[in-house]
């Protein structure tokens, strides 16, 4: 018996789809699902030119559409399909395969990137299975993204020497400077990672265990991990959020930020949230001040956070509950913090099982609940560049010469890379 048969049992409508032969040192299957897409020859040329590793890749393309995708978006599909088999019969190479898929008239309900991204990892799952190699990495990319040359190298490197990472989210940069788009776009672009570093490092600087990164072109996940949490979903959009919450629960995880992944900065309707469509709103907003969560509230969060301990085994939850910033305290009682606890504890045994617990409840989706509450009820937002100031001079002593979107991000980037 495989590690994913299981797995395989709850997939009623799976099929295998790929019957190539298997190389037995396969370490690495990067799945990349394509909608109307134009440039996808520029995607496999950028992993195609990344430094050689010592294991086997493969590289499946899920090219999909719905049921009621328009025709025009139909004859592009078709086209791609036709460049990448192609491209493909070009660039042979045994330990560098590629796989296309053409998946037509998905269910309206479903079809979008989660779906087309489950049915490329699914894939890659049967072929792991098939060797029974339950350390196998599922990598996941976008369409329209590139690949710093030593991405795989220092992916490989970093599996081998953590053999139990269940997932890894790699540095990321969108350009933000060049002639495929307007000046317009790349500003909006500028703003936008600014604000997802923002974001990011300051539920850093809050104590969050589980504050990643969750882009779709910018991880890998162990198959065995990927199995053990059921597999990816069907969201349309948010189902690299969705899935990655599901896997940092389960410890060894990881940052890489000595490689980068390249997403597209180009603007999009085609899900209705995520880069594209957050990039389109910003340039289509004409200068408006970009606003964002009032730090203030992620300072309430850290005081929380940094004592959560005393909830273990707590007798008087009231007197701790006074003794947090109002905020906070009405939101923990509004999510009936006093019966939660009680059970966490009534099933922990010891500190770190109640934390562990404790972190499944207050999960990120959580953290987003109580910024929204606390910004309806307690805080205005405030201007991006001066909340990314105030938690810049609380990080780091690096100082900002010219106070600019791209100066700011610049040095959250900086800041990243040496993580």
């Amino acid at each position: 018996m495989c590690f994913a048969d299981f797995y395989f049992e709850r997939q009623k409508d799976f099929q295998v789809k790929i019957q190539s032969k298997l190389q037995q040192d396969l370490k690495f299957i990067a799945v990349i699902p394509c909608f109307n897409e134009f440039n996808l020859i520029e995607t496999l040329n950028s992993i195609k030119n990344c430094e050689k590793i010592k294991s086997s890749i493969e590289v499946i393309i899920v090219i999909n559409s719905a049921e009621d995708t328009q025709q025009e978006i139909l004859d592009q599909n078709i086209k791609t399909f036709i460049e990448a088999k192609n491209w493909i019969a070009q660039h042979e190479d045994s330990s560098l395969r590629f796989f296309t898929l053409h998946e037509k008239d998905l269910p309206k309900k479903f079809a979008g990137a989660g779906l087309a991204r489950k049915i490329g990892m699914d894939q890659a799952v049967a072929r792991f299975n098939q060797l029974n190699k339950d350390n196998g990495v599922i990598v996941s990319i976008d369409a329209d993204s590139k690949l710093k040359p030593n991405y795989f190298v220092e992916l490989e490197k970093h599996f081998n020497k953590f053999p139990k990472t269940n997932a890894v989210t790699s540095y990321f940069e969108h350009p933000i400077e060049g002639n495929e788009f307007e000046n317009d776009i790349y500003n909006a672009v500028v703003q936008y990672e600014l604000y997802m570093r923002y974001y990011k490092l300051a539920l850093d600087y809050t104590g969050f265990p589980y504050s990643y990164y969750t882009v779709g072109s910018c991880f890998a996940v162990n198959v065995n991990a990927y199995v053990k949490q059921g597999g990816m979903n069907k969201k349309q959009a948010g189902e690299d959020f969705y899935f990655l919450h599901k896997i940092f629960p389960l410890g060894n995880c990881s940052e890489l930020n000595i490689t980068c992944v390249y997403p597209s900065s180009r603007p999009s309707d085609r899900v209705p949230f995520g880069t594209g469509p957050m990039v389109k709103s910003i340039a289509e907003s004409k200068n408006k001040e970009f606003l964002t969560y009032n730090f203030d509230a992620f300072i309430e969060l850290k005081t929380f956070l940094s004592g959560i301990e005393r909830l273990f085994r707590i007798e008087d939850l009231d007197q701790l509950l006074n003794e947090l910033p109002k905020c906070i305290s009405e939101f923990l009682v509004e999510n009936e913090i006093s019966n939660i606890i009680e059970e966490i504890n009534s099933n922990s045994t010891n500190i770190k099982t109640f934390t562990k617990r404790f972190y499944n409840w207050f999960d990120a989706f959580r953290v987003l609940k109580f910024l929204n509450f606390a910004h309806e009820n307690y805080y205005e937002k405030l201007e991006l560049m001066n909340e990314s100031e105030t938690l810049i001079q609380l990080i780091s002593d690096k100082l900002v010469n010219e106070k600019n979107y791209k100066n700011y991000l610049e040095i959250f980037r900086s800041l990243e890379r040496q993580y």
